[in-house]
């Protein structure tokens, strides 16, 4: 019996390259997906939300195979951090985080075609900033240019020496794909791994 294909519901460049640790053969597909917040909606609710909406909308038209969608929703003291999307916004986002906690809801759900059933996880990070200056922070952005990461860092790369310390259960989450949560689902689906 063959594997349903795998399809992974974001054009993300970091969220394939987390995928690809744990399967090397899997399709892209852009879900095309409304982010807009919903009133009254928490952070984690959203992010979880819209992990469901990308699996399903990516989905559209399989009839074998198990599509992953993943949204990640940023959150300083009640309020969500977008992506920047430039530099004088990315600049005020991490002066407004330094020396404060950020947390970090990234959902997953893992959408089975063959059966209509979605396994869903939501993995909590803490990210704890430590002070930073305005120089700081101007080369941080400089060099990494963090323009299209919500919370304007990337942790897999020099966003590192911004912290004290993380803390979550999955270090692949805070990139934005949860594996050891998606590592199970794809073996409650079926898919041997490793």
């Amino acid at each position: 019996m063959s594997q349903p294909v795998l399809v992974l519901g974001s054009t993300s460049r970091y969220r394939a390259e987390l995928l690809r640790r744990l399967v090397a053969d899997f399709e892209q597909r852009s879900p095309g997906t409304d982010e807009s917040p919903l009133p009254g909606e928490t952070p984690r609710e959203r992010a979880l939300r819209l992990a469901a909406a990308k699996a399903r909308a990516a989905a559209e038209g399989l009839d074998d195979a198990l599509v992953i969608g993943s949204d990640q929703v940023a959150e300083l003291e009640g309020i969500v951090l977008d992506k920047p999307g430039t530099i004088e916004h990315a600049h005020a986002q991490l002066a407004a985080c330094s020396g404060r906690e950020v947390h970090f809801h990234t959902a997953l759900c893992l959408y089975d075609t063959r059966d209509g059933q979605s396994r869903v996880h939501v993995d909590h990070t803490r990210v704890h900033f430590r002070s930073l200056d305005a120089a700081e922070i101007d080369r941080y952005i400089e060099r990494e240019r963090p323009l299209d990461c919500a919370g304007s860092f990337k942790c897999e790369g020099l966003g590192i020496s911004l912290f004290e310390r993380i803390d979550n259960e999955d270090p692949s989450a805070l990139i934005g794909l949860p594996l050891i949560a998606l590592a199970r689902m794809l073996r409650e689906a079926g898919l041997p791994l490793p």
